[in-house]
């Protein structure tokens, strides 16, 4: 079970200029984003951790992002 509600996808999809999003393509979208999301952290662990610190900080994942 996904972790991200379909229905939050599917209005950031929306947002950015989609119409319509099927079904398959809102749950496709919900996997990719976690997965994502779930790099990100990692590596914006990793960063926190090299800095000595426990917490992520919003630096930490701008450094992931630009990283990735």
């Amino acid at each position: 079970m996904a972790d991200l509600p379909i229905a939050a996808v599917v209005r950031i999809a929306k947002k950015n200029g989609a119409e319509r999003v099927g079904s398959d393509a809102a749950a496709a979208l919900v996997v990719k984003a976690e997965a994502y999301i779930a790099e990100l952290t990692k590596e914006a662990n990793r960063l926190a951790q090299h800095a000595g610190r426990k917490t992520i900080k919003a630096e930490d994942v701008e450094l992931a992002v630009k990283s990735a």
